[in-house]
């Protein structure tokens, strides 16, 4: 009779554990697979979801793009490619999906897992809905620089180059081409180090200010120590303006390499 409570106790305790953890992914390993997109890639795919949110929830496809090529690093995190999750979004109070674990600003936090990366891209404009951020909707859509500093402003990253990280993609990959009511710009050419926009069909953007912000995108082979040789800086320089804990980097990740 003992054994038998003690065998039916025991199987109540699984059971209440599968049930607690039924949403739940375990702690992930870092991602086998090969990198799936260039930063170039990583736009084409994604532009025609960034620009149906901006106009569904006023953000900028500009800051969208920009945001998730940084925290996906182009779409080849260990996040992106296990979770589907592009914008680092954590579980925070009430996130009833599926979950995973992985050590970030501490160890073992909860991020969100989506079925499909544009469900990570929907995701971020509810995020974006939070009172913490209605500031950034007075903001005129195609001011791409003020939605930045904005974003810092409000708390989205601790970063304090944040902003000028994102204005620096945006401007290297003429990301604001997508913010266009009808853009119809042509064959964009992206170049190593910077952009050449060899034709304008129409809707030429406004005329801002360049930051003197250098954004490097990883590349098969590199290390932290290489880049920092390449561009002149210290590997300890180069890991505090990028606040990076570790020296492991990833293909398609964009880093700041200027001062």
């Amino acid at each position: 009779m003992n054994n038998i409570i003690t065998y039916s106790c025991l199987l109540l305790l699984v059971l209440s554990s599968c049930k607690m953890r039924k949403n739940t992914v375990v702690k992930a390993n870092s991602a086998s697979s090969k990198p799936k997109y260039t930063a170039e890639s990583y736009i084409d795919r994604f532009k025609d979801i960034a620009r149906a949110e901006m106009k569904t929830h006023g953000i900028p496809a500009s800051i969208k793009l920009a945001q998730a090529l940084l925290e996906s690093g182009s779409g080849n995190s260990d996040l992106a490619m296990q979770a589907n999750n592009h914008f680092g979004i954590k579980c925070n109070i009430g996130w009833k999906g599926k979950s995973i674990f992985k050590d970030d600003d501490e160890k073992d936090e909860c991020f969100r897992v989506y079925a499909e990366p544009e469900d990570s891209f929907k995701d971020h404009s509810e995020f974006l809905k939070k009172k913490r951020y209605e500031a950034l909707f007075k903001l005129d859509k195609m001011d791409y620089v003020s939605w930045a500093k904005g974003l810092k402003e409000a708390g989205y990253a601790t970063n304090p180059k944040y902003p000028e990280l994102l204005v620096g993609i945006i401007e290297r990959y003429q990301l604001q081409r997508f913010d266009e009511k009808n853009y119809a710009w042509d064959r964009v050419r992206i170049t190593h180090e910077s952009v050449v926009v060899k034709e304008e069909v129409q809707n030429e953007p406004s005329s801002k200010s360049t930051v003197g912000l250098k954004i490097y995108e990883v590349k098969s082979g590199d290390t932290l120590y290489s880049i920092a040789v390449r561009f002149g800086i210290s590997l300890s320089e180069l890991k505090s303006i990028n606040k990076l804990n570790q020296e492991t980097v990833y293909v398609g990740q964009l880093l700041i390499v200027s001062k």
